[in-house]
């Protein structure tokens, strides 16, 4: 599946390049496919700090009317959310961390070919961007995996993480992978909620009824307290803050603002080597999280599409990307921390190569290598997106 998605991938930048030496067809995609990839970075367009160039469609084999009235029904499509937050601990909880006083409208950008075509509302207001958070904790995962951190998914955190949370029987058989595919069933509690999500004053509407434990890897369960302890092994890892990690491995490489803030809890403090640090969460479920506008979380769909690489360099590994980008073991189309469409189930309409990073609210950013697409859109009706996804590739042309 990995090599398709590149072929094609590869595909579509050919047809935007025509300065290329002459050649076309699977037979171009097999010449250029794998490292050699790499070599288009001199062709391809990668936006500066502080800038980012736009293009009329046109220019990159668009329809601007077909593209405008694909924008016209984003606009349309406002979440129900009160902007307040004022449903906030009704839906999940019980704060435990911050939360603005508003959000904005919907608001989005479409990139082609890495260049601006279209954007809507308020896209630099830094807003809660909810479980879309999580795919950034995956790329901080995948920095530890390529530095060498862990040296196997499949090894139990246990190996390289001492610090009480996997001691039990049932823990000690958590491994990366597991956490990375919310399959771990770990058991125990982090920043005052357990496992379980029983209580509606801690859980809110989310709450669950009490059941058994399956073996670890064999139940998947969307659950932020076990990804609040993946983020805790993170940090014990690493030694030191993961939104300096996430900073200078991947932010500030891509040209990322000096706006977003990724938070933890109020109660989230960690000593390590003598040192308090905060360990940060999964999303915006009881508060803090990540906080982006949406050229960041745009130059982070951007990255993502050129399959690790910003200008040369390869931030994350095209090995991690593969991994990130494949289906589960157990449970829906889940990779790691990222949401797929390889049955197409998500969005019948779509390539089902494309994949999305989504949190509460709808924050989407939306991949697809079959188009060279990125698409972020924030604050809409989540029931939406497979109409404004059709929308988009119809208003691209034949190539």
């Amino acid at each position: 599946m990995w090599v398709e998605r590149k072929k094609m991938a590869v595909l579509a930048l050919l047809a935007a390049l025509p300065l290329l030496p002459a050649c076309s067809g699977a037979g171009a995609a097999e010449q250029v496919a794998g490292d050699e990839l790499g070599a288009l970075d001199v062709r391809l367009y990668y936006p500066p700090a502080g800038e980012w160039e736009r293009k009329q469609p046109e220019d990159v084999g668009m329809d601007s009317a077909l593209l405008a009235e694909a924008i016209a029904y984003a606009e349309s499509q406002e979440t129900s959310k009160p902007m307040d937050f004022s449903d906030q601990e009704g839906i999940f909880g019980k704060l435990l961390g911050p939360i603005p006083d508003a959000r904005a409208h919907t608001n989005g950008l479409v990139i082609r070919n890495g260049y601006i075509v279209a954007e809507f509302g308020d896209t630099s207001r830094v807003d809660p961007t909810y479980s879309a958070a999580k795919s950034y904790l995956s790329t901080i995962a995948g920095i530890a995996f390529d530095r060498g951190l862990f040296a196997d998914v499949q090894d139990p955190v246990a190996k390289t993480v001492d610090d009480g949370g996997y001691d039990s029987p049932r823990n000690a058989k958590v491994t990366w992978h597991h956490h990375l595919q919310q399959t771990t069933e770990w058991e125990g509690e982090m920043w005052g909620r357990k496992h379980d999500f029983v209580g509606s004053e801690n859980f809110g509407r989310g709450e669950r009824e009490p059941r058994e434990l399956e073996d670890p890897g064999a139940y998947w369960e969307y659950n932020d307290v076990r990804i609040n302890r993946l983020a805790l092994s993170l940090l014990r890892l690493f030694g030191r803050p993961l939104p300096d990690v996430l900073k200078d491995e991947i932010m500030d490489p891509i040209g990322a603002s000096d706006t977003w803030l990724y938070l933890g809890y109020d109660n989230a403090d960690v000593e390590i080597d003598g040192q308090v640090m905060k360990s940060v969460t999964g999303g915006t479920r009881w508060g803090a999280g990540l906080w982006i506008n949406t050229f960041d979380h745009a130059r982070f769909g951007l990255l993502f599409l050129r399959n690790g690489r910003w200008e040369g360099r390869q931030l994350i590994s095209e090995k991690w990307i593969e991994m990130a980008t494949t289906r589960a073991d157990v449970g829906p189309d889940y990779g790691y921390l990222w949401w797929l469409n390889t049955e197409g189930r998500a969005f019948a309409d779509a390539p089902t190569s494309s994949y999305r990073a989504v949190g509460h609210g709808s924050n989407t950013v939306w991949i697809d290598p079959e188009h060279d697409l990125v698409v972020v859109w924030r604050w809409h009706d989540g029931r939406a997106s497979n109409e404004l996804y059709k929308r988009i590739i119809a208003s691209i042309q034949s190539e």
